[in-house]
């Protein structure tokens, strides 16, 4: 990595971020590399519902383990938060999603990472969001900076509806005619939409200028807390997420210009 990439953060600082930095850029490329493991005999993959289009394979707790294992022999003083065991919040916390996008992973679909955030007092300091089969890894640090890879990365340029694309996902947790509204207004506003599976790597593509947003009516911490700071640190626009919120919320993100547009259009983000 260059001079001015993620390995060029400082080690040694006192209040213990950068050494976790670290740490959880290494672990997110090893849990990454376990999921793609699974993959190499798909067929022999345990699936099972969790519920409508909600899947959950053996190769998910396996993954969250291992980053839990990890972290914590490294930090025993923080707690952990994942989509798959569950925990608990803490001033000192991780919150975890072994692997977004499983329906796609399930099905042998090249479009799922791992998502590391780590929380402090309330307030998302790093994040790291690993794409094994591309061997990306999108990070942050609050206050320093995002990355891909070795290459700092900024949000797209793009300031209008007519050239913009928005991931603009469905979660069955709302009734559907929601995402309808959502995605007829942004056709007749001039956007492109896509769904492609996966809201981390989403926020990763928003964060690195492949895309302009992205939304869903409704996400968990694990989701999406790695991928906002990500977004924010790549100049980007978010709307507020509680980090100590396990029951979830909207979510939203995009470039600064196009912010208001996607305000009005999707309802998210809309106080004060």
């Amino acid at each position: 990595m260059t001079a001015s990439g993620p390995a060029a953060v400082s080690r040694v600082a006192a209040d213990g971020l950068d050494r976790r930095f670290h740490a959880m850029l290494g672990v997110a490329r090893e849990a990454g590399m376990m999921a793609r493991g699974f993959l190499g005999d798909r067929n022999r993959l345990k699936v099972r519902a969790k519920g409508p289009q909600d899947w959950l394979t053996e190769a998910d707790g396996a993954v969250e383990r291992l980053i839990i294992e990890r972290l914590g022999a490294e930090f025993p003083g923080d707690v952990f938060l994942g989509e798959e065991g569950g925990g608990r919040v803490g001033a000192s916390m991780w919150v975890i999603d072994p692997i977004d996008g499983t329906a796609n992973f399930a099905r042998g679909i090249h479009r799922f990472a791992v998502s590391i955030a780590y929380c402090r007092n309330g307030r998302t300091e790093l994040g790291a969001i690993y794409n094994p089969m591309a061997d990306e890894l999108h990070c942050a640090r609050r206050g320093v900076g995002a990355w891909r890879n070795e290459t700092a990365i900024r949000v797209s340029t793009t300031d209008r509806p007519a050239a913009a694309l928005i991931d603009a996902a469905y979660s069955h947790r709302h009734v559907f005619a929601d995402y309808i509204v959502i995605v007829t207004r942004l056709v007749e506003a001039g956007y492109a939409f896509q769904q492609a599976g996966s809201a981390v790597l989403a926020l990763a593509h928003v964060a690195d200028g492949r895309i302009d947003g992205a939304c869903e009516l409704h996400l968990f911490p694990w989701d999406v807390l790695a991928g906002l700071l990500i977004v924010r640190e790549a100049g980007g626009w978010t709307a507020d997420f509680d980090p100590h919120n396990q029951a979830g919320g909207p979510m939203l993100a995009c470039t600064p210009v196009l912010a208001p547009s996607l305000r009005a259009i999707t309802g998210i983000g809309q106080g004060p």
